[in-house]
């Protein structure tokens, strides 16, 4: 029978030996992924490089994010395809101080430091530093505002006024959605999934370019989303169904860039209205181009919006 000493010597050298094939395998991982892992590309950087984020919402130009004087957060694409967000709203939850409350399944009361409700007039909310509110009642229809959730680069959000920069609408805060640029989106992409609420989404996406300088992509989406239920129990009579598509067009010259890019959008939907049935069909079609240093930054946009509107009763 071995000694005490013996078993622990053996215990040891075990140990070792495993330490050294673990330090193996780690370092062949390193080899066949790079010298950076990509899923893991930001735990090498430094905290300072960490501060180097840049937004654009706070003052209309590239700022790093440790420079600017406001309450900022950033809602990165790594953290959207982590939540698995469907829709811009519900991407907006994760930024602290937004309240966001679905009040059916295509309408949102979406807003910051109080003063929620449907039509809530107190928030600048822009799409690519354009803003998109309804001069109606100079509030944002949520339902309407959509695009390829993989195409949003990041979702700036600042809590607190600026309308000096962004106008009266600015009071409590602003929401910036950014999409990435065409060049930034080449090949091809493909989503799809469903569920028992979510009954039933996909996403197509295709990117390429006329020359080094000018890049090109569409998409195409849908979705079917089932009704919900009302306080007593009922039905709320209010499945959507959607369909929508858009390109997006960049060319680059020198420090300039160019863009253009539209949308069109079939929204089906429907409501309650004195307890009878009422459905609602829409579509829009929405044209924008901007040039500048940064279409974020500064850009001369010329919009052009038709929306028709069918109520059957």
């Amino acid at each position: 029978m071995a000694s005490p000493a013996t078993l622990l010597n053996l215990k040891s050298l075990i140990f070792v030996i495993f330490c050294c094939f673990a330090n193996h395998a780690i370092a062949e991982n390193k080899v066949m992924t790079g010298n950076k892992s990509i899923e893991n590309q930001f735990l090498d950087l430094s905290i300072e490089e960490l501060m180097k984020v840049e937004v654009t919402s706070a003052s209309r130009r590239t700022q790093k994010l440790s420079e600017v004087p406001s309450a900022i957060f950033v809602i990165t694409q790594d953290d959207i395809r982590r939540s698995g967000a469907t829709s811009i709203p519900e991407a907006l939850r994760m930024a602290p101080g937004v309240e966001v409350a679905r009040i059916g399944t295509d309408k949102w009361a979406i807003s910051i430091r109080g003063f929620n409700g449907r039509f809530a007039d107190k928030l600048q909310v822009l799409m690519d530093g354009r803003s998109v509110y309804n001069p109606l009642f100079a509030g944002v229809q949520w339902e309407q505002q959509d695009t390829l959730m993989e195409d949003i680069e990041r979702i700036e959000v600042i809590r607190g006024p600026n309308a000096a920069v962004w106008g009266a609408n600015a009071v409590n805060g602003i929401i910036n959605i950014i999409t990435k640029k065409a060049a930034d989106t080449q090949g091809t992409l493909l989503s799809a999934g469903g569920g028992s609420f979510e009954q039933g989404f996909f996403g197509a996406r295709h990117g390429g370019k006329i020359n080094d300088d000018t890049f090109y992509r569409f998409y195409a989406k849908g979705f079917t989303r089932d009704q919900m239920k009302t306080t007593i129990g009922e039905n709320a009579n209010d499945a959507w169904h959607n369909a929508r598509g858009g390109f997006r067009l960049d060319h680059t010259r020198g420090i300039d860039l160019f863009t253009i890019q539209g949308d069109i959008f079939y929204n089906s939907y429907g409501d309650r209205l004195d307890k009878s049935q009422l459905n609602i069909m829409k579509g829009g079609i929405s044209v924008c181009a901007g040039i500048g240093p940064s279409l974020s930054d500064r850009q001369s946009c010329c919009k052009l919006i038709m929306i028709a509107s069918i109520i059957n009763y």
